[in-house]
């Protein structure tokens, strides 16, 4: 288990909601390190176009909802 330091990103893109009850938003991020490098991630909560969060692992991509 390889231990990396967190990552602050900026959400860009509100993708649409997910999950069974739609309690989970898939938004695109952008890393605020790295201007050019977007994952798309599943957030839960409330979250917003410009909001930053911080990832603890900044490898997994979430699969694009149908």
């Amino acid at each position: 288990d390889r231990a990396q330091a967190p990552k602050d990103v900026k959400v860009i893109k509100i993708l649409g909601r997910t999950g069974s009850r739609g309690g989970v938003t898939q938004v695109r991020v952008e890393f605020l390190d790295d201007k050019n490098r977007s994952i798309i991630r599943n957030v839960k909560g409330p979250v917003k176009e410009g909001d930053i969060l911080t990832l603890l692992e900044s490898e997994r991509e979430a699969r694009r909802l149908r």
